[in-house]
């Protein structure tokens, strides 16, 4: 414990207790999460997500894959999609090229002449250009599948993704949409894609693995996940001023009854960014977002099945705030307990309380790395240079976002995020990926 210091302002004392308070009940929240997510993953692990005994009707699904100049990708993705093993006979894939100045539909046209499910929808520059949104409610005109599933043109799908998610979906009509894991394709290129792989890992097994089990909730991504055309037609399609369209159509989807489940056995992947402008432009895209979708369902106050399910979503939205938060008061904590300005008239092992609850966020971190195939003692000390590095970007992402929409007052404009190199074949996927047949 740090040394104490008769006389100082009582004032630092309360900010450190509150500091303390708040920091432990945010990992206390997360801890309960991380446990059910846990849980899900050890009652499934080594089950097959697709029993060989299961005769099921395989309706019609329709792939939408919203691409723009995405040349350096696409012929990737389209074979990843290709090699499904969905029954070929019921699958469609159409690519919307929106406003692509590059050979992105030079590419899937040739593609398609080899194999007539794939289409190409084009929207020349200076018709298009008005979003992801825009795009798929375009896409969606085109297709008639009973089923929709949504790719990212930058997706690698392993082979029984869209089997897995569309199996869930005919086994409980409670369901209006499943969505599978994504993992990071360039996890290895730098310490910025190895922060982002161990980023997104935790969300998925704790936040999105975690709510679940509890409370049937979780939020659609971007990409890799299927939905009932019904739902989507009912819904009106994407909103279209919404740059986080996932989450803006998660709480549509709630408010209609369905739920949104979560199947980490349907796996992509993806490109990360590799490079800080990327990220930050990308994560301040993100945050924007989630400002929009808080702002337009603040104003609407949505109804929803239960009060477990209303807290889990407001708790979501508030998840770039409740970080923010987070890192705020950790600092606080850093630098109180370094300069030993804390406990002066407090007693007890205040320090000791704060440096167990960086250790307890660093194992859930381990842990759930643990099980993607991720080593605990490289991941401890990525976790470490994670805390001082990354997660105080987060810190700026908040800011900017909240400076751009309130002092700017800038128009949400999406803003892609670029392409880097694909991996050639035989670095496609990191060897370190576990087989999924053995994953839940």
């Amino acid at each position: 414990m740090a040394a104490t210091r008769p006389g100082a302002p009582v004032i630092v004392d309360l900010l450190f207790l509150l500091a303390v308070a708040v920091m432990w009940l945010v990992i206390a929240y997360q801890l309960a999460l991380a446990l059910a997510g846990s849980w899900l993953w050890r009652r499934t692990r080594g089950r097959d997500p697709l029993p060989a005994n299961e005769d099921l009707d395989w309706p019609t699904l329709s792939v939408l894959i919203p691409a723009h100049n995405e040349e350096s990708v696409i012929e990737r993705t389209l074979s990843s999609l290709l090699a499904q093993t969905y029954p070929a006979d019921r699958l469609e894939i159409l690519v919307i090229s929106d406003a692509s100045t590059d050979r992105t539909a030079e590419l899937v046209a040739t593609c398609g002449r080899k194999h007539p499910s794939v289409r190409l929808l084009e929207i020349p520059p200076g018709q298009g250009g008005r979003g992801k949104s825009a795009a798929l409610n375009t896409g969606m005109r085109h297709v008639d599948g009973e089923l929709v599933a949504i790719y990212d043109a930058d997706n690698t799908p392993e082979p029984d993704a869209l089997k897995i998610l569309v199996r869930e979906l005919l086994l409980d009509r409670t369901l209006g949409a499943a969505l599978g894991m994504f993992r990071t394709i360039n996890r290895d290129r730098n310490l910025l894609t190895r922060f982002v792989n161990l980023e997104t890992i935790a969300f998925q097994w704790i936040v999105q693995a975690g709510r679940w089990c509890l409370g049937r909730v979780s939020t659609l991504p971007g990409t890799n996940y299927v939905i009932r055309r019904e739902i989507l037609e009912r819904l009106g399609g994407w909103d279209e001023q919404a740059i986080a369209e996932d989450s803006e159509l998660s709480l549509r989807v709630y408010e209609l009854g369905k739920f949104i489940k979560f199947v980490p056995s349907a796996v992509t992947w993806e490109q990360e960014p590799e490079t800080l402008g990327v990220w930050l432009r990308q994560r301040t895209r993100w945050a924007r977002g989630n400002n929009y979708v808080v702002a337009k369902f603040l104003r609407r106050r949505p109804r929803f099945q239960s009060k477990l399910i209303a807290f889990e979503l407001v708790a979501f939205l508030a998840l770039f705030y409740v970080f923010f938060a987070a890192i705020i008061v950790s600092d606080v904590l850093f630098v109180l307990c370094v300069t030993g300005l804390a406990t002066a008239n407090l007693a007890g092992p205040f320090n000791v309380v704060f440096v167990a609850a960086i250790g307890l966020f660093l194992l859930q971190l381990a842990h759930v790395a643990s099980f993607e195939g991720e080593r605990v003692p490289a991941v401890l000390l990525t976790g470490i240079l994670m805390y001082f590095t990354y997660c105080q970007l987060w810190i700026v992402v908040v800011i900017r976002a909240l400076y751009e929409d309130h002092v700017l007052r800038r128009e949400h404009v999406w803003d892609k995020t670029p392409r880097f190199p694909s991996p050639r074949t035989g670095e496609l996927l990191p060897q370190a990926a576990p087989q999924r047949k053995e994953s839940p």
